[in-house]
């Protein structure tokens, strides 16, 4: 139980307990650490976040190696034991530990002592997955269909020109009902357009250039050479495993272990983004919760933005604006606020800044829009952000009543499982004994755009129709017109026009909408 405000005012000097007052919160809430004034930490001025305004997202941010992945760590435990299911992407392969008991120490008493933390070693239950099955965790694989043209074009790093000429092969595709499976689809439905046969077929794809689809198909090709084909196809990753709680009643940490991926920074970062989008189309609408549904760490969040099209930062926007009444939370981790788009930004109502450096004009100049981005404090902010340790934050998030807290310096808690990873053999044994892994641990290559394009032309030839009496009626003198006008592409039509409606809904992102 936090102590009184008016039990901590006696004991602080004023600023200092006007700033504690802040955070006495009457609701359940998160225990971020104690308040640090004048160099002194004061225990009985506890630090909090309250659950319930978990939904209205957040930013950690800071320098390498000041904390910012025990930050992550601290708040995943206290969310899991109330219940709240949470995302991490571990990127660096040191989040492991969180499913295992942390070992205690003299630094993890002190700690302890000077934060007023009953520290006990625990872990939490959690769930782990890997891209593409690449690495070690239960495979999270992407239909291309599914994960749609806007964001494909993130990952292909095509202009913006060619970002809309991919969001019309999309649609072409669709209209078809040529099922975008896995590359190997799309690449056979752009080399279509793009061949003799496919010519009258691309004119009326309007506005897409023979030139501009050439360029798709090339860069598509070289993402396919440099092994990428893995992340894409079925079984397409069912995004509600990410809201299920464990026997026990708590909330399951799902972690995506990335370290396997590291080089390919633009793919995981877009894959994190997919995620999110697809829990926005199929979660309905809840309003204000006493806690969330979820919350979700989108680490390295510097690689979404990098590049990134208009059209793909408005949709980032709007996601983050609409899926908080969803009941979803987004935590952004990056090294500075101004790696986040200021439209993104503003949304971001809990803030736990770590230090920042500033050896550089540059560094210099980020420092100085760090601390605007505050609100006004009884701290010299610039002073202060440079002079943390490590495992100290500035931190300001949002009371009960929505209200922006006082910035408050704060020793943080320390972690209650394993600060480093778990041994990989017991992080094998983990992922084979989830019952995810027979769902999802096989990859499935069924029918698709690929085979249907292959199938046809071979169909037609080997029954073609007889001859008819009278007036003989001209054939189509091409494979599009064989293709397109045969018997077996207007049974799959009609067959796909049965199923998923004559066109996939598409949403923010151009991510499809589904069923489950």
């Amino acid at each position: 139980m936090p102590p009184r405000a008016e039990e901590t005012a006696a004991a602080l000097p004023p600023q200092a307990a006007e700033i504690a007052a802040g955070y006495a919160f009457e609701g359940p809430a998160l225990d971020l650490g104690a308040l640090l004034w004048d160099g002194r930490c004061h225990a009985d001025a506890p630090v909090r976040i309250p659950l319930a305004m978990l939904n209205r997202h957040g930013l950690v941010a800071g320098a390498t190696g000041t904390g910012k992945t025990k930050t992550l760590q601290l708040i995943a435990e206290q969310l899991a034991a109330q219940g709240v299911p949470v995302f991490l992407a571990d990127i660096k392969g040191d989040v492991s530990g969180i499913s295992a008991p942390g070992q205690g120490g003299d630094k993890v008493t002190g700690r302890a002592r000077d934060v007023g933390q009953e520290w006990a070693p625990r872990g939490f239950p959690c769930a782990f997955y890997a891209l593409g099955g690449i690495g070690t965790g239960v495979p999270v694989r992407a239909t291309v269909t599914s994960f749609g043209p806007v964001l494909l074009a993130k990952v292909l790093g095509l202009n913006q020109t060619q970002e809309q000429s991919l969001g019309l092969i999309f649609h072409y595709a669709d209209q078809k009902g040529l099922e975008l499976v896995d590359l190997k689809d799309l690449r056979a439905v752009v080399t279509f357009l793009t061949s003799d046969e496919g010519k009258a077929e691309l004119k009326t794809v309007g506005g897409l250039s023979t030139a501009t689809a050439g360029v798709i198909l090339r860069t598509l090709t070289a993402f396919e050479a440099q092994g990428m084909s893995p992340f894409f196809g079925e079984p397409e990753f069912d995004t509600s495993e990410l809201l299920r709680q464990a026997d026990d009643g708590q909330g399951l940490v799902s972690v995506l272990e990335l370290p396997r991926v590291q080089d390919k920074p633009a793919l995981f970062s877009t894959f994190l983004m997919w995620l999110l989008a697809d829990l926005y189309h199929d979660l309905p609408e809840v309003g204000d919760l006493d806690k969330p549904k979820l919350v979700f760490f989108f680490d390295e969040a510097h690689l979404l933005f990098s590049g990134a099209s208009k059209a793909f930062l408005e949709s980032i926007t709007q996601t983050v604006r609409l899926i908080r009444s969803k009941g979803v939370g987004v935590f952004f981790v990056t090294q500075t606020p101004k790696d986040v788009p200021a439209d993104v930004l503003a949304q971001l109502g809990n803030r736990v800044q770590h230090a920042l450096r500033a050896f550089t004009p540059e560094d210099q100049k980020a420092l100085k829009a760090t601390v605007r981005t505050f609100p006004d404090s009884a701290y010299d902010l610039e002073e202060t952000l440079t002079s943390l340790g490590t495992g100290e934050a500035v931190v300001t998030v949002l009371s009960e009543h929505g209200a922006p807290t006082p910035v408050a310096v704060t020793r943080l808690r320390a972690p209650q499982s394993l600060m480093g990873p778990v041994e990989a053999a017991e992080l094998e044994r983990a992922v084979r004994a989830s019952p995810l892994y027979g769902r999802y641990g096989e990859a499935v290559d069924r029918e698709s755009a690929y085979e249907r394009l292959a199938a046809a032309p071979q169909r037609e030839t080997a029954a073609p129709p007889p001859p008819a009496r009278g007036k003989a009626k001209e054939q189509p003198d091409s494979v599009v017109g064989q293709v397109m006008g045969s018997g077996m592409v207007k049974s799959l039509l009609r067959s796909v026009g049965t199923q998923l409606g004559r066109e996939i809904s598409r949403s923010l992102f151009g991510t499809a909408r589904r069923r489950r």
